[in-house]
């Protein structure tokens, strides 16, 4: 072990291996600071009782109010496990690191060999020189990788924020749906058992109570779907937010946010992508990590295994004076058959892969903000078209046939498809309003990134995608 030939190898790793270390956050500073940029939230990771004792505080009070979407948003970055499980990720990342940062251990052999009376005793460590000439390269890369995972799980955070932003503006609008069914049910059932009434004075046909009757039982169908509808899309949410047991009776809006006064004006949209999609920015260090273990490739292509050992042998024979040798053994591949160019072209394919596989998600990402601002802008002008233009005239249309129908200028039916038309437009209304929520969400998503993977790109296929919504949808 006090070999002089031994001695830089020591020397060498004991030096490099104080170079790695854990932080004291696991890499979670990146992602709480990508997060409070993005969606201006705080981010936890509970790794002990204290810690889990105050994310389930700081629950129990958000859950004790009326859930917003920011509300919402905020408890799953506290309570959702999955989440913890990326972070738990992001750990391991950081342990990967360290592995890669530190040198290889040295090996020691111990041998002692007897017969004829005599015995020898040979010891051996056995240090990779390889290992650690490319040991500052590796860990670059390492770091890099690091790096990258810190990103991945700042994603994680933003797609499951995103994904919860929907889940509540679907669980609202279904909320306000359900409300505007209930009533209108009430007034159906009223109409129907006026009907019937005229109808057992003969003072109206069969015809026209049919007509009344079977307005009430599809408003009845209908609000039916609409319930299973809405106990669907509260579940998706309370998974979201990772709750169970004792918080499922958490409250939620009945109605949707009113309209912004004015819609976003996003003249630079496409830059604002691509200076901060997170997984752009995956990408890019992707590339770069690639581009220094190309040229660590590269660099090492004809010495694929380096040894050298320090060796001690001693010899005893009762008959002999005591012998002892010391030296040192050089091992390495000669590279006849393979050198290494298989690792470079690999190495090489790789990285031209990697980019253009950059080049693909800049563009696409370029593509999505616009047509993110571009449905963001048209789902505003067509909601806050039903609320100045529809709604109004369909109250006034509403007003007017019910004077008409006092002073018995207009039948029944007439007011009973009235009451259908308007009912119609309500429910547009609604719809409408909730495209809009979602838009907005899957504008923030295309500028900060976080979408969901082969989740429905649009709020018409959001909607569509609910559970239950073909049913609600008569």
């Amino acid at each position: 072990m006090r070999h002089p030939a031994l001695a830089p190898i020591l020397l060498l790793a004991t030096g490099l291996a104080g170079c790695a270390s854990f932080s004291p956050d696991s890499g979670m500073a990146v992602v709480s600071d990508v997060t409070e940029k993005a969606i201006g939230k705080d981010v936890a990771f509970v790794r002990s009782a204290d810690e889990a004792a105050t994310a389930d505080a700081a629950v129990k009070r958000l859950l004790a109010k009326n859930l917003t979407a920011d509300a919402a948003v905020q408890v799953a970055l506290l309570n959702n496990k999955g989440l913890q499980a990326a972070y738990n990720e992001l750990a391991l990342a950081e342990t990967d690191l360290v592995a890669e940062s530190l040198p290889p251990n040295p090996v020691f052999s111990l041998s002692r060999i007897t017969g004829n009376g005599a015995s020898e005793i040979e010891r051996q460590v056995v240090g990779d020189i390889l290992a650690l000439a490319t040991l500052p390269a590796r860990s670059e890369i390492a770091r890099e990788r690091f790096r990258q995972a810190q990103l991945r799980a700042a994603l994680a955070t933003l797609r499951l924020a995103a994904d919860v932003r929907r889940a509540h503006v679907a669980a609202v609008a279904t909320n306000e749906t359900v409300a505007l069914l209930t009533d209108a049910k009430a007034t159906a059932e009223s109409t129907a058992q006026l009907a019937k009434k005229l109808g057992e004075t003969g003072a109206m046909n069969k015809l026209d109570q049919a007509r009344e009757q079977v307005f009430y039982a599809e408003i009845t169908a209908d609000l039916a779907s609409a319930r299973q509808n809405a106990a669907s899309s509260r579940e998706r949410l309370a998974r979201l937010l990772g709750l169970w047991d004792g918080y499922l009776g958490f409250k939620i809006p009945n109605r949707l946010p009113a309209l912004p006064r004015r819609p976003l004006d996003q003249p630079s949209i496409e830059v604002a992508a691509v200076g901060h999609r997170v997984d752009l920015q995956i990408a890019r260090m992707e590339l770069v990590a690639l581009a220094k273990a190309l040229n660590l490739t590269e660099a090492t292509r004809f010495v694929t295994l380096l040894d050298v050992a320090g060796i001690d042998k001693r010899t005893h024979d009762p008959d002999a004076p005591p012998f002892r040798e010391r030296g040192f053994d050089v091992q390495f591949q000669i590279p006849i058959f393979d050198g290494g160019e298989v690792r470079v072209r690999q190495a090489a394919e790789t990285y031209r892969q990697a980019m253009n596989r950059l080049t693909e998600k800049a563009v696409n990402v370029r593509s999505e903000a616009r047509d993110a601002y571009r449905v963001y802008r048209s789902t505003y002008d067509i909601a806050a078209h039903y609320q100045r233009e529809v709604l109004p005239l369909r109250q006034i249309i509403t007003e007017e046939m019910q004077l008409r129908f006092s002073s018995m200028q207009v039948d029944v039916f007439a007011l009973l498809t009235e009451a259908r038309q308007r009912l119609a437009s309500l429910r547009a209304a609604i719809d409408a309003r909730r495209d809009f929520w979602l838009a907005q969400s899957d504008l923030q998503t295309a500028i900060n990134g976080g979408g969901s993977p082969g989740a429905p790109s649009t709020p018409s296929a959001i909607a569509s995608a609910a559970p239950g919504a073909a049913g609600a949808a008569h």
